[in-house]
């Protein structure tokens, strides 16, 4: 059995996403050391990296790559922002990218908890179990147009691919809100990038994310029709890359009900966040989740914040969890 999280964050993220499940999780076992605890199976701990995926574009990398979803192949091939390789970067930090791949852990993993800060409002007692994750991907939008003088070249001259990304901006955050998902567009690099230059090239990556996979769909199908409609009237060109989709992760009910008794009825609810529980629980390892609340459910911030008697009560938690699973 395994217990942990990751310990990456998001750029200029908070301190709770993540390092509190392995924080809590080295706790948790700490505890059942000192109470004399002699489980049935081993339990470890595991720390993940790069579950968000900020360096190198790909979400639960670390996690991926460990249950064999991702080859070591494609991971090792993956490029950050300045065009550096995994390879290299691992390799700068004195890593052999040769032990790069499926973990042997992988086959004596019987199951997977992870602890996790609550990303969201809907959580009031300390402590809860979820119930699923949102099917979610991250979607590249390429708006190509002509690049031009901004003070000699007339508006209705222009082809400017950043008026097609205004505006599907826009489309994104409406037809997230009819369809009661989350769309949002929180990466553009724009091409030459001059204050004086109409854009050549503008390029924004779309996070989308809804309770069920055809919600999904419709939404990016929704965004997709509106942006190609206006980059006609602008006179400018789209493409639409996938570059990560994860479908909706179930959890086992027996499994997840198994910890709400042993919590004594906690609270059960869904995550609109991706987890490294959800790419262990698509490898078929039996997987659960605990949240902590978070009282502003702020997340991916410098204020994001768990109160110290809940991050305790979610030690104690996991640790009576552990306790229950290695019998």
């Amino acid at each position: 059995m395994v217990t942990g999280s990751h310990l990456d964050s998001v750029i200029d993220g908070g301190a709770f996403d993540g390092p509190l499940g392995v924080v809590s999780a080295l706790a948790a076992v700490d505890q059942l050391r000192a109470e004399g605890f002699e489980p049935g199976v081993p339990i470890g701990v595991g720390a993940f990296v790069e579950e968000e995926g900020s360096r190198f574009g790909m979400p639960c990398l670390g996690s991926r790559v460990a249950a064999g979803v991702l080859s070591a192949e494609k991971a090792l091939a993956l490029q950050d922002r300045a065009g550096v390789p995994l390879a290299a970067a691992l390799e700068q930090a004195g890593i052999d990218p040769a032990g790069v791949g499926p973990s042997p852990l992988m086959q004596r993993m019987g199951t997977f908890v992870e602890l996790h800060v609550e990303q969201g409002r809907g959580l009031t007692a300390p402590v809860g179990v979820a119930s699923s994750i949102w099917p979610h991907g991250r979607f590249r939008f390429a708006f190509g147009g002509e690049a031009n003088h901004a003070g000699t070249t007339l508006m209705e001259d222009r082809h400017d691919p950043m008026l097609t990304y205004a505006m599907t901006a826009l489309a994104a955050n409406k037809q997230a809100r009819l369809a009661g998902a989350r769309a949002t567009f929180g990466r553009v690099s724009v091409e030459p990038n001059g204050t004086n230059a109409v854009p050549s090239q503008v390029t924004a990556w779309l996070d989308a994310r809804a309770a069920d996979t055809e919600t999904l769909e419709l939404l990016l199908a929704a965004i997709t029709k509106q942006a190609i409609e206006r980059a006609e009237r602008d006179g400018t060109t789209l493409e639409v890359t996938a570059e990560s989709v994860s479908p909706i992760v179930n959890f086992p009910t027996g499994l997840r009900d198994r910890l709400v008794n042993v919590l004594d009825g906690a609270p059960v609810l869904p995550t609109g966040a991706g987890h490294d529980a959800g790419v262990f629980s698509d490898a078929g390892i039996p997987t659960a989740m605990l949240f902590v609340r978070n009282p502003t459910g702020i997340s991916h911030s410098p204020a994001e914040y768990a109160e110290q008697d809940d991050c305790l009560a979610g030690v104690d938690a996991l640790a009576a969890v552990l306790k229950d699973l290695a019998k």
